[in-house]
C-alpha cells in the first residue's frame, strides 16, 4: 500500500487509487466537474489540478495514479490561481441562466464558482449559442450550458450500455448529442439529469415546478419493482413533486429506473379519494360506515371457505398481516400474494435473489432463464453489465431473445433448452461446473405457468449439479417483479392446506374476494363474486369492485417492504393520504371490528410487534436476512412452449405508472421510434 503526503500529512491508501481519491481520504476538498467515481476518466475539464513535488506543472489529479512517496499540495498559490483560470475558461461561453435555470439551488458549477473561482470576468466577446436537442420527453436540454464534461456521454455507454449519446466536433464547436436526433431508449436516462454538474440535462416534467429549498425531502423505498431502490421523494406542501436516489452500494448504487423517477405524476391522477359501493349496478359515493355496513352484510352470511383475497404487487407488509389475521378469524386460508398465479413459496431460498444484488459481481457464469432484467429490474441489469465489463464472466439466456446491453449466448427459447442443461447434454452446464461462482437468474414470469413447479425444479438441479450451492456461495436466484412478492411469501401470505389460490380464486367459485391493490388480474372473471377493493388508484380492481375502500399509495405511509435478496426496508410518510383514503392496516384493523372479528393492535407499534414476532426477519430493517437451502420444485414434465417475458410495456406495470401522463409519453415516443427504426406504420 503505498504512502504519500498530502498538505504535510502522511496517509497510506490501496493501490490503484487515484491522486484524487486519496486527497478526499486525506480530508482535502477536490473540485471536480468530470470525474465521477462510478465512470471512466475522462481529465477533461481540469478543476481537480494539484501540485505535486518534482512534477513540471500541476497535474489532474483525477487521472494521476498514486505512487509511494508523492508529496501533493492542494491549495498553494499556484493551484488557487490555476483553478480560478479553469473556472474562467469553463464560464466564457456559460449562459448567465441562473435565475431561471431549475439547477439552480443544487448546480455544481455555482458551488465552485462561489469556492475556487475569481470575481470578474475578462471575456467581452459574445458568447457561443448551441441549438437545444430532442432527447424525448424525459430529459429537456440547454446544450448552451453545457461544460463538455462528457458524464452523460459516458454513463450512457458504460452503465446503461446504450451508447446513444456522443461528441461531434472539437474545441468551441464540440456538440453533446445523439448525432441523428432521436429519444434516449434506455430505461435509465433519467440518471444523466443528476450526473450533469450544470443545468444542460434537467427533467423535463419537472420543469420550472419548484426551487430545491422549497421542497421536503423523505428517505423511502421504490415500489416500482422488487428491487427496493433506495429513493428521496421531494414533496411541497401535499404534492409529490419529483423522486431522486439515494445512493446505496448494496441495492441500487445511487441510478434508479425512468419509471421510478418520472411515474410520480401519477399519483396525482385518478386517485380513490372517498368509499364508493355498487348501488344499482353503478359505483355510488359513500361514508366509511356505508362501505363497512355493506361488506359486513354480505361476509356474515358467508361461510368462511367461501372467501378469499388477493395481494397486489405493491402491497405492503404490514396490510398483508392485518389481512391475513382477518381472514383467519373469519375461518379463510384462501389468500394468495402472488397475483401472476404462480406456485411460490414453502423454502425461502426457492424465491429469494439468494446471493444478493452484489453478488452478481462475484459470479463467473450466469444464466439467465425466462427473463429480460432489462426491463424487470433495469438497475439490477446494470450489475450484470458492469460485471460483463470487469471481464471474466460468461453470460447465458434461455427465453426470449433481447438486447440487455451486454454480450451473451442465446442457447434457446424455452424449457426443452432448459432440460438440456438440466440434464448436462447443453455445453453451458460444462461453463457452470467449470465456473467458481456459477449463478442462475430464474424470472418470475418462467414461474407463473402452469409448468412452474417443473420449471423450478429443474433450475435447482442445475444449481445443485453444477456447484452453485457450496459454503456461503449460493448462485440460485429468482428475479421477482413485485415489490410485495418477498414480503407475501415470507409472512406466509399463501394458500393454507386444503385452500385456493388465485387460480381458483378466479375461476368465480368464491362468494366474497378482497383484492388489496390487485390489479394485475383478468377481473371480469370475478363478476361473480362480490369485490372488495381496497386501493389508491382507480384502476381494474376498482371498476369490478362492489366496494372501493381508498387506501394509501407508497409515499403516503410508513411501511415496510422486502426487496428481492430478503432486505426488509421500510417506506416513510412524504405526503398524506388524499381525501378520505386511510392507511391500509388501519382501513383492515376498522373492519375487523365491524365484522366482529377485532384485530388485536391499535396501533402501528403494536401491529409490528405482532408481524415481527410471526416473520422475524421483518425485523431487520436494512439487513439482508439469508436462507437455508432446501428441496422444492418438481421432477414434472415441462411444457415446450417458449418462455414469454412478462413485461410488454416497461412503462406502465402498475396502477401508478399507467395513471402518469409522463409515463404515456414515454409510452407513446417508444412506439414512434420503433416504428421510425422498423419502417413500420399504423
Amino acid at each position: 500500500m503505498p504512502k504519500l503526503t498530502i498538505d504535510g500529512i502522511e496517509v497510506e491508501v490501496d493501490d490503484g487509487l487515484t491522486v484524487l481519491q486519496a486527497c478526499e481520504i486525506a480530508g482535502r476538498e477536490i473540485p471536480r466537474f468530470c470525474y465521477h467515481e462510478r465512470l471512466s476518466v475522462a481529465g477533461n475539464c481540469r478543476m481537480c489540478l494539484v501540485e505535486m513535488e518534482r512534477a513540471p506543472k500541476p497535474i489532474a489529479s483525477c487521472a494521476m495514479p498514486v505512487g509511494d512517496g508523492m508529496v501533493i499540495t492542494t491549495n498553494s498559490e499556484t493551484i488557487q490561481k490555476a483553478r480560478k483560470g479553469v473556472m474562467e475558461f469553463l464560464l466564457i461561453n456559460h449562459p448567465l441562466d441562473c435565475p431561471i435555470c431549475d439547477q439552480g439551488g443544487e448546480c455544481d458549477l455555482q458551488d465552485q464558482a462561489m469556492s475556487f473561482g475569481g470575481d470578474r470576468s475578462r471575456y467581452a466577446e459574445e458568447k457561443r449559442a448551441v441549438k437545444d436537442k430532442n432527447l424525448g420527453p424525459l430529459v429537456s436540454t440547454t446544450m448552451t450550458r453545457c461544460i463538455h464534461c462528457t458524464r452523460c456521454i459516458r454513463f450512457a455507454t458504460e452503465i446503461a450500455g446504450v451508447p446513444e449519446l456522443g461528441a461531434t466536433g472539437r474545441g468551441e464547436h464540440m456538440e453533446v448529442g445523439t448525432y441523428v436526433e432521436k429519444t434516449l431508449s434506455s430505461e435509465l436516462s433519467g440518471n444523466i439529469i443528476d450526473l450533469c454538474p450544470v443545468g444542460a440535462l434537467t427533467s423535463k416534467p419537472y420543469a420550472f415546478n419548484a426551487r430545491p429549498w422549497e421542497l421536503k425531502k423523505t428517505e423511502s423505498i421504490d415500489v416500482m419493482d422488487a428491487l427496493g431502490a433506495n429513493i428521496s421523494v421531494d414533496t411541497r406542501g401535499a404534492e409529490v413533486l419529483r423522486i431522486v436516489p439515494r445512493n446505496n452500494d448494496d441495492v441500487n448504487e445511487e441510478w434508479i429506473s425512468d419509471k421510478t423517477r418520472f411515474a410520480c405524476d401519477g399519483l396525482r391522477r385518478q386517485r380513490l379519494d372517498q368509499p364508493y359501493v355498487r348501488k344499482d349496478g353503478n359505483l355510488q359515493p359513500a361514508s366509511w360506515e356505508e362501505a363497512f355496513a355493506a361488506i359486513a352484510e354480505k361476509v356474515k352470511g358467508t361461510s368462511g371457505n367461501k372467501i378469499a383475497a388477493l395481494a397486489g404487487d405493491q402491497a405492503d407488509c404490514e396490510s398483508m398481516y392485518a389481512l391475513k389475521e382477518l381472514l383467519s378469524a373469519l375461518g379463510s386460508s384462501n389468500i394468495d400474494c402472488c397475483q401472476d398465479g404462480s406456485s411460490m413459496g414453502g423454502e425461502r431460498s426457492s424465491y429469494l435473489f439468494n446471493s444478493g444484488v452484489n453478488g452478481i459481481e462475484e459470479a463467473d457464469a450466469i444464466l439467465i432463464v425466462g427473463s429480460n432484467p432489462r426491463l424487470e429490474s433495469p438497475v439490477l441489469n446494470t450489475r450484470i453489465r458492469k460485471r460483463y465489463l470487469q471481464g471474466g464472466v460468461q453470460i447465458a439466456l434461455i427465453g426470449e431473445e433481447a438486447d440487455l446491453t451486454y454480450k451473451h449466448d442465446y442457447l434457446g427459447a424455452g424449457p426443452d433448452t432448459l432440460g438440456d442443461v438440466a440434464s448436462g447434454s447443453n455445453a453451458f452446464a460444462q461453463v457452470l461446473k467449470d465456473a467458481s461462482h456459477p449463478m442462475i437468474i430464474v424470472g418470475a414470469g418462467a414461474l407463473a405457468r402452469s409448468d412452474g413447479d417443473a420449471v423450478l425444479g429443474a433450475a435447482r438441479k442445475i444449481a445443485e449439479d453444477t456447484g452453485m450451492i457450496s459454503g456461503e456461495w449460493n448462485g440460485f436466484n429468482v428475479l421477482q417483479n413485485a415489490a410485495s412478492r418477498v414480503g407475501g411469501l415470507d409472512l406466509g401470505f399463501v394458500p393454507g392446506d386444503g385452500s385456493v389460490g388465485t387460480a381458483e380464486i378466479l375461476s368465480g367459485a368464491m362468494d366474497v374476494v378482497y383484492l388489496l391493490g390487485a390489479d394485475e388480474i383478468p377481473v371480469a372473471e370475478l363478476a361473480n363474486s362480490f369485490v372488495v377493493y381496497q386501493g389508491h388508484h382507480g384502476d381494474a380492481g376498482a371498476h369490478q369492485a362492489d366496494v372501493i375502500l381508498p387506501g394509501a399509495a407508497y409515499t403516503e405511509k410508513n411501511a415496510t417492504y422486502v426487496n428481492l435478496e430478503g432486505r426488509a426496508q421500510r417506506t416513510q410518510l412524504a405526503s398524506f393520504p388524499v381525501g378520505e383514503a386511510k392507511e391500509d392496516w388501519a382501513i383492515i384493523r376498522a373492519l375487523s371490528q365491524e365484522l366482529g372479528q377485532t384485530l388485536p393492535f391499535d396501533s402501528l407499534a403494536e401491529l409490528r410487534a405482532k408481524m415481527i414476532a410471526a416473520t422475524p426477519s421483518l425485523g431487520n430493517i436494512d439487513e439482508v436476512t439469508p436462507a437455508e437451502w432446501g428441496a422444492f420444485g418438481s421432477d414434472g414434465q415441462m411444457s415446450s412452449d417458449a418462455f414469454v417475458n412478462p413485461i410488454e410495456n416497461f412503462f406502465m406495470t402498475d396502477p401508478i405508472s399507467r395513471a402518469s401522463s409522463t409515463m404515456a409519453a414515454c409510452t407513446s415516443a417508444r412506439v414512434q421510434s420503433t416504428r421510425a427504426r422498423t419502417g413500420t406504420h399504423g
